[in-house]
């Protein structure tokens, strides 16, 4: 019974000592401690567990016990001394808030004092105040009368003056009293409800009208439509009148500025009328020299009776050059028959030189089509189509080139075309012309190269250019422009069909149609080839000069490749944005890629071809009958011989396109290391000391093609990477077929398995060659070959395995790696 009283009473204690969380942790943080005594998880038995950890510490229960008893007294003694502080705390914490509620009342109380004090000021202010708004609302209504009554003075009295001024034709006074009397109007606008103010606006619009009406009438008095001459000279009366204009509706203004213009060119229309002879195009300069004598003319008598900012100047020359589109256009329809190319590129000339003029002299502010379109600053000169353009045009015109028209010398000419459109539906004649001109420059392209014979060997710069490519480029480009400047639509996509179809002929006729002809097609050897290289004989080479005719074709084929992709980005540029997706020269440029591509292949069948007869003679020695290793075999030297008569005169002639002398040299060794290693297999049999002496000639001819780019070369330049990863790669198959081949073939298990790490080639027969080199009976090949198929790894599931699978060979390397590992377990094994 004592025990249940004693757990019940440590259950109440724990119960009415049991915190909360957030007031634990209010405790933790204002009373920090890391006394286990302290914790809320405080267990007892974990307490003692850890002063007590084993038996042999009980020995100082009695100092635990102590400081325990210890502890216990200075907390009582804590405890007493803070209850005993708090004896007297509530009745000062009740005295502290009377004080604090009385010192609030006092403050509540000065603050209302404030406020009504506050009240009463605002009080006061407005009653002294309110007499001042009055006054104020006052004098601004005042005001506003008097300025009204003002205005409304003003425009009573000058409606009145402008009717009157209007009857007696005053108008310099009326320019200058409509103008007022219109802005003083615009004050009465929110008045027009008012009669009298409306009747006014009434009469101010009625003198405008008859103002109108009365200034037009003026000007068909003094100039009028048909019949007598124009006067002597300019009055000061139109002067003013032009100055009402201005002020009067706009129509008003154009209806004058129409008249005038129309009856100033009515001349122009009787004198170059359809039938007569100064209306053609061979007299084209008299249209343009008579409407310069006109703008004198009207400059002299009527240049200060308009306004400048009417710019009746340009607008008369604007006009001219409408009626003469139109007039020239009806009348290039009549007589179309009667065009030729020579007449028809002198009126573009003479017209696109008088537009150039009119946009040195006027702003084309008048044009409704605002400014012509701005020229852009041409590149870097690299090729003829990125050469400055206006050195041309001078060179040209110092020839006395009448074929090409002038190019106007501002660069933004907003008159452009002005003119000179009506000749576009007509261009055809120069397309055609362009055509026949550049079939004829074909063709003498064609007979110049018959006469001439292909060039001489390369110089130090390498192989040169066709002189026929630049000229024909350069003349493309004085077409372009010139054909730019007559019209950027239509014409344009039809000249670019005609250089697409003379870059077609260039390419075929003076590229490919002069390429050296071989036995060989570009598939490979020809039947004939194979006979010839069966017997032995000697294989037809190129000449030098030959060499050099391939190379200098090549770098024509890249420079016209080069050059026509810039060709195309000039014609997207001239022609009109709606038809730059209709010019596209790709199919031109991959012309010129299979040139380059065939002329590439043409140099390494002739070396390829020059080093069959070596390889032939390699494969008919007699290997097995070799006694000792000596210097590198006549094939050898054969092979190097070839290579190093046609490659220096190959990489002098193509210095200037290095990229396609690489990929000579890489197709070269793409074609001579299979056909060197399939020769290889035909050397059989082969004793110990032939396949040591075809291993010294492997890796003399590796040493030679590693460096091909630079044979004969005085500058020695590394070879690219990427050639030298092939070079590499053949070769090193070769020297492990001759390594196997030395190799001896029992046990044929170690033999198999050196093949296979060898040579990572899971294919049969090239196992069955290597057996045929070392000349094994056909009883052995067959265990040989059986063992061989069961050695070899399983092939890994999916679509990439298969029976042709190859194995990468170890590294060095790896090889070293696994020997040490196998040196350590050996050790291990032994110890």
């Amino acid at each position: 019974m004592m025990e249940d009283e004693e757990l019940e009473f440590v259950e109440d204690l724990e119960a009415i000592l049991h915190l909360t969380p957030e007031v634990q942790l209010a405790i933790e943080q204002v009373f920090p401690s890391q006394d286990p005594l302290d914790r809320a998880d405080f267990n007892a038995v974990e307490y003692i567990n850890t002063l007590f950890p084993t038996e042999q510490s009980l020995a100082n229960i009695d100092d635990v016990v102590n400081n325990i008893r210890l502890k216990i007294r200075r907390l009582d003694d804590n405890i007493r001394t803070v209850v005993r502080g708090q004896t007297n705390v509530g009745q000062d914490g009740r005295q502290a808030l009377e004080e604090a509620q009385k010192a609030i009342q006092q403050l509540f109380g000065k603050i209302k004092d404030i406020k009504d004090k506050a009240e009463k000021s605002e009080q006061m202010v407005k009653e002294i105040t309110r007499d001042i708004k009055q006054l104020d609302h006052a004098k601004r209504h005042l005001t506003t009368s008097i300025t009204t009554l003002n205005h409304l003075h003003m425009l009573a009295g000058g409606v009145d003056s402008l009717e009157a001024m209007t009857r007696k034709r005053q108008y310099g006074e009326v320019a200058n009293l409509l103008q007022g009397v219109v802005n003083v109007l615009e004050h009465f606008q929110k008045y027009m409800g008012i009669p009298q103010i409306r009747q006014l606006s009434e009469r101010v619009k009625a003198a405008q009208s008859e103002l109108g009406t009365q200034i037009l009438a003026d000007f068909e008095e003094t100039f009028p439509a048909q019949g007598s001459k124009k006067s002597g000279g300019p009055s000061i009366v139109l002067r003013d009148a032009c100055l009402v204009a201005n002020v009067l509706d706009p129509r008003i203004k154009q209806e004058i500025i129409k008249k005038f213009i129309r009856q100033h060119l009515s001349e122009y229309l009787v004198l170059f009328q359809e039938n007569q002879d100064v209306a053609w195009l061979d007299k084209i300069d008299r249209r343009y020299a008579w409407i310069k004598r006109q703008l004198v003319d009207y400059e002299e008598k009527y240049g200060r009776m308009f306004p400048e900012e009417w710019c009746m100047t340009e607008r008369i020359a604007v006009e001219f050059c409408h009626i003469t589109r139109t007039e020239l256009a009806k009348l290039m329809r009549t007589r179309a028959r009667e065009i030729e190319v020579k007449l028809l590129l002198f009126a573009i000339q003479r017209t696109t030189n008088f537009e150039g003029l009119l946009a040195k002299r006027f702003s084309g502010c008048t044009l409704n089509n605002g400014p012509g379109k701005i020229v852009e600053t041409p590149l870097e000169p690299t090729n003829p189509f990125l050469e400055d353009e206006s050195g041309e045009d001078n060179v040209s015109e110092k020839d006395g080139d009448l074929d090409r028209p002038k190019k106007p010398k501002a660069p933004d000419n907003p008159f452009h075309g002005i003119v000179s459109k009506c000749f576009e539906p007509h261009l055809y004649v120069y397309i055609e012309s362009q055509d026949k001109n550049l079939g004829e420059l074909i063709d003498r392209f064609v007979a110049d190269f018959r006469s001439q014979g292909p060039p001489k060997s390369g110089t130090d710069e390498g192989g040169a250019v066709l002189p026929s490519c630049a000229d024909l480029f350069v003349y493309y480009k004085k077409c372009m422009v010139q054909c730019s400047q007559l019209s950027t639509g239509e014409p344009m996509i039809a000249l670019t069909t005609i250089f697409q179809k003379y870059l077609r002929e260039y390419a075929w006729k003076i590229l490919s149609g002069n390429l050296p002809k071989t036995s060989t097609n570009s598939g490979g050897l020809t039947i004939s080839s194979l006979l010839k290289e069966k017997e032995g004989s000697e294989v037809a080479k190129f000449t030098t000069e030959e060499l050099c005719l391939i190379c200098s074709i090549l770098s024509t084929a890249e420079y016209c490749l080069a050059t026509t992709q810039q060709l195309e980005e000039k014609l997207k540029e001239k022609v009109d944005k709606s038809l730059i997706e209709r010019i596209n020269l790709t199919g031109e440029m991959d012309t010129f890629s299979t040139v380059i591509s065939n002329s590439i292949q043409l140099l390494v069948q002739d070396l390829d071809a020059a080093c069959d007869p070596a390889l032939t003679a390699m494969s008919k020695m007699p290997w097995q009958s070799v006694e000792h290793v000596g210097d590198q075999s006549p094939y050898v030297t054969s092979v190097i011989m070839h290579i190093k008569q046609n490659v220096p005169i190959i990489r002098d002639n193509l210095a200037s396109t290095r990229k396609y002398f690489t990929q000579f040299c890489i197709k070269f060794t793409n074609s001579f290391i299979p056909k060197f290693i399939n020769h290889l297999f035909r050397c059989k049999p082969i004793s110990m000391v032939g396949a040591e002496q075809l291993l010294l000639d492997t890796h003399s001819l590796k040493t030679v093609l590693l460096d091909l780019p630079s044979i004969g070369s005085q500058v020695v330049r590394k070879a690219p990477a990427s050639y030298t990863k092939i070079v590499v790669k053949g070769m090193t198959r070769a020297e492990m077929i001759l390594k196997v081949v030395m190799a001896p073939h029992e046990p044929s298990v170690v033999f198999v398995d050196n093949y296979i790490k060898l040579l990572a080639d899971s294919n049969p027969e090239t196992f069955q060659k290597i057996l045929d080199m070392k000349g094994l009976k056909r009883s052995e090949q067959s265990t040989m070959l059986e063992l061989f198929r069961q050695r070899l790894p399983t092939p890994p599931s999916g679509p990439d395995g298969g029976s042709s699978m190859s194995f990468s060979a170890p590294t060095p390397e790896q090889e070293s790696s696994r020997i040490r590992r196998l040196e350590k377990l050996i050790k291990n094994r032994i110890q």
